[in-house]
């Protein structure tokens, strides 16, 4: 079985308000790409993927008036692909979902959140990811009401050969420190802003050691937003919520692994795998990250998965195809990565 992650940018703005596809020569909102090239570049990029399931990152919008079910099952049926059914889960105020598609032939899945509702309180034990997490953030003696912006996506899932599964979908994003105007203001918003997304993390790795202590296959995926080396704050808190995530020092039972993320965090100076292109207007040139993971339970690990990420230059098997090359660069500025088991 093939399950893959994939960030597509601006999806959401290839579908009208019915979740009709936007296929027409008008501009995305990805530079330079019109809305027809970007969707002819995913339909290729899904269909070369062929996954039993996909969990998209900044899926399209659900609210009162779209909804993303309808917007990714109009579009698997416009691309002929096999992941023609699709769930959500707790909607957000972004514009960016968190959905699964897949494969109804090979396994079925549910949206099945974990923990308890919270209301405006919130809880210190894994609420639910639509509530309120409480967590002391700058060691005060004094806990602050901590929410997702974008609630992860858990998923029960059992596949055709019936092997039961927990997907966990997340997008961690440690938001930009808009309005700040002097230095000191911008450093003080973006360390706080990394605060919430590191106890966001605490609250997503409180809910793996749940399901891990449960023995439950696991698999954690989606656009982390983080990772070793990332930004100039991480020395300020010890560990990237990659890091936390992953279970770092945690006994080996308790730990999740991601190939890619075990190389950075052993490396912190020379080479690491990337997911990520990105144009950087003031420097005029490009820069790679690695953003994107599939962290997997130690029963998962032990099955010996093959782990991929689609970057049109590094992988070989995309770089010697010009059609799926060029797809990848005009489809998202993230790169798909697919994990392929034996389950």
């Amino acid at each position: 079985m093939r399950i893959a992650t994939y960030n597509v940018e601006w999806f959401n703005a290839l579908f009208d308000q019915d979740g009709n596809l936007l296929d027409d020569g008008e501009w995305s909102r990805r530079h330079d790409v019109t809305r027809s090239d970007q969707l002819a570049a995913l339909g290729i990029v899904f269909t070369a993927m062929d996954a039993d399931a996909v969990m998209v990152i900044e899926a399209p919008d659900h609210n009162g008036r779209r909804a993303t079910v309808p917007a990714l099952q109009n579009f698997a049926r416009a691309m002929g692909l096999r992941t023609n059914r699709a769930l959500v889960g707790f909607e957000n105020e972004t514009q960016q979902e968190i959905a699964l598609m897949y494969d109804p032939d090979v396994l079925t899945a549910r949206h099945d959140p974990k923990g308890d509702e919270t209301g405006k309180k919130g809880s210190r034990d894994a609420p639910r990811f639509d509530g309120v997490f409480r967590i002391d953030l700058d060691i005060d003696n004094t806990e602050d009401l901590v929410g997702f912006s974008k609630p992860p996506l858990e998923v029960a899932a059992r596949t055709k050969n019936g092997t039961d599964l927990r997907l966990i979908g997340a997008h961690l994003k440690s938001k930009a420190p808009h309005g700040a105007r002097s230095r000191d203001e911008i450093m003080r918003k973006a360390i706080a802003n990394r605060r919430k997304q590191q106890a966001q993390a605490v609250w997503l790795r409180q809910r793996i050691e749940a399901h891990l202590r449960a023995g439950e296959h696991l698999i954690v995926m989606g656009d982390m937003n983080d990772g070793p080396g990332l930004d100039e704050y991480e020395n300020l808190f010890g560990h990237s919520s990659v890091e936390i995530l992953m279970g770092e020092g945690a006994a080996p039972e308790l730990g999740l692994y991601d190939p890619h993320a075990r190389r950075a965090l052993q490396r912190r100076i020379g080479a690491i795998n990337t997911t990520s292109r990105f144009y950087l207007s003031s420097e005029k040139r490009y820069i790679q990250a690695l953003l994107d993971y599939i962290m997997v339970s130690p029963g998962l690990r032990a099955k010996t998965p093959e782990w991929r990420i689609w970057h049109p230059f590094d992988d070989p098997n995309c770089w010697t195809l010009p059609e799926l090359r060029h797809a990848l660069i005009t489809a998202s500025d993230h790169f798909p990565v697919t994990i392929d088991l034996d389950i």
